[in-house]
């Protein structure tokens, strides 16, 4: 193959876009992002603009080609797609969205995700699907707009993702992953069909989703303008791609019986990968189907990253307006002077309800054991580890049903070098990490690898994954988070009456007025 080819990767995730663009041999040529907002217009509700995230990718990706590839006179071969999960946007007859689409993070369904829970129907549809019922869940959102949003649940014409929307745009095509479908609570990840009993507690027909395709598939050419506009010929393969979570489980190389993946962007995860779901009694993980019989298990979190830029943005220290990287350096420093434990100070990251391993929409961020010693910098520690130990509780789950020796961290969070042995010290286990903490997109050109014939399978292209940094656990350290944990642990679910409490007050505030 011509060493001139490339894959470009888009990875349109919770608060932006990033592309990248790799040459045949994997290496890394180019990349830029650009971000968009999140709108939260009332009590548990997050949304975001199709239309703004379709102009934000199609501005990278167009700087990136004029700037980068095209200059240096690369054939570009395919772009690939990847996308955060759980996003619910309904359109038209014409394709016209019908207002914003509905993100992961949107909790408006949570009476719904109780009452579907607490019955055998919802047991059933978990079993089947391997997508825990809760208000992330599209087949939870959509529920939520027949019964209390009713105008714009029978004038849909299709409920889309995300992705599904940005791909309807470039090509015409209304398409879906298998991958991406199994994050729906509407696939039967088993018969890699829409499940019926699903279908039916949302109030839909299959004919209202997108259809069906594999990771590998392309939806179509590109339209013409769009080759026109970005300088494409129309050679140039779409795939479709798969979601962020499974992509960034292939590109952290996790391929083993033994091995995690700890993702912490803007929100987080812990997977593993295996040719069986988890059977859980509990129904506390999720089973998202990657290709054929290969399962990605494990536990989401809301408050990752984007946990600790709230924090930033109320109590750093900004050289500029918009200079929030700087700021976040200086606290990690401060963070870094106090010792493992922020004597005694320990954090709740709940600032945006919690999924596993508490799923409770109602949960909220809570400082406890303040007390005259505490400074600036053990708040900033005690966040940190609040986000930690979140993760870390998702591992120890995930433990009861999966081996766990050594751990591969990525996402921009992860990777820091303080972040990264702090989750050594919390696991007590070896940290993989590498010096490019994208795993997604590394995952997403793996994809095209396999497509284009560079690796026979996805276990050939998972093992092409090399970590050369690892972080070593401290025990000392370990011993002393050993013993804050169980207090976090229990704070986690005691609070439970005061979460709901506290939710129900600001529903009928925000009503009142």
């Amino acid at each position: 193959m011509d060493n001139k080819e490339c894959i470009i990767t888009v990875e349109l995730g919770t608060n932006g876009v990033r592309v990248m663009a790799f040459n045949l041999r994997g290496e890394s040529i180019g990349s830029m992002k650009g971000s968009y907002p999140t709108f939260h217009t009332q009590p548990d509700y997050s949304e975001q603009d199709p239309e703004q995230i379709f102009i934000t990718m199609l501005y990278v990706l167009k700087n990136l080609l004029t700037e980068v590839i095209h200059p240096k006179h690369y054939n570009i071969v395919s772009i690939c797609f990847s996308a955060s999960m759980h996003s619910v946007l309904p359109i038209d007859q014409n394709g016209e969205p019908l207002g914003n689409a509905i993100t992961w993070a949107d909790n408006r369904g949570k009476r719904e995700a109780i009452e579907l829970n607490s019955s055998s129907l919802g047991k059933r549809i978990y079993n089947a699907t391997g997508t825990p019922i809760h208000p992330m869940s599209p087949l939870i959102k959509i529920a939520w707009l027949s019964r209390n949003d009713r105008g714009r649940f029978v004038n849909t014409y299709k409920f889309l993702s995300i992705k599904s929307y940005i791909i309807q745009q470039l090509t015409g095509e209304y398409v879906l992953d298998y991958s991406l479908a199994s994050a729906t609570g509407l696939l039967n990840i088993h018969k890699a069909s829409w499940e019926h009993d699903a279908l039916a507690y949302a109030g839909i027909k299959a004919d209202l989703l997108p259809e069906l395709i594999s990771v590998f598939a392309s939806p179509g050419k590109l339209r013409k303008e769009y080759q026109k506009s970005l300088g494409l010929h129309e050679s140039v393969k779409i795939l479709i791609g798969s979601s962020d979570g499974c992509l960034a489980t292939l590109g952290g190389g996790v391929w083993e019986e033994g091995k995690a993946t700890i993702t912490i962007e803007d929100s987080g995860a812990v997977r593993t990968v295996g040719k069986q779901v988890i059977q859980d009694e509990k129904q506390r993980f999720f089973n998202y189907l990657l290709w054929e019989n290969y399962y990605v298990s494990g536990g989401p979190t809301n408050n990752g990253g984007i946990v600790f830029e709230w924090f930033t943005k109320q109590f750093g220290d900004f050289k500029g307006p918009f200079d929030i990287d700087h700021a976040m350096e200086n606290l990690m420093r401060e963070a870094a002077t106090v010792s493992a434990g922020s004597e005694g100070l320990l954090f709740l990251p709940y600032l945006l309800g919690e999924r596993a391993p508490i799923w409770n929409a109602n949960a909220r961020g809570n400082y406890f054991g303040i007390n005259i010693k505490h400074e600036k910098q053990h708040f900033v520690r005690a966040t940190i580890e609040g986000i930690l130990y979140e993760v870390y509780s998702i591992g120890r789950m995930l433990q009861e049903h999966r081996r766990i020796d050594t751990l591969t961290v990525n996402g921009s969070f992860a990777s820091i070098p303080l972040i990264a042995q702090m989750l050594a010290d919390i696991f007590n286990k070896p940290v993989y990490t590498g010096s490019n903490p994208d795993s997604i997109a590394r995952g997403a050109y793996l994809l095209s690898a396999i497509d284009l014939g560079i690796y026979k399978s996805l276990d050939e292209a998972a093992r092409s994954i090399h970590l050369p940094i690892t972080v070593k656990p401290q025990s000392s350290n370990h011993n002393v988070y050993q013993k804050y944990f169980p207090i976090f642990e229990r704070l986690s679910t005691k609070l439970n009456e005061e979460f709901e409490a506290i939710a129900n007050v600001q529903q009928e505030e925000y009503i009142k007025h």
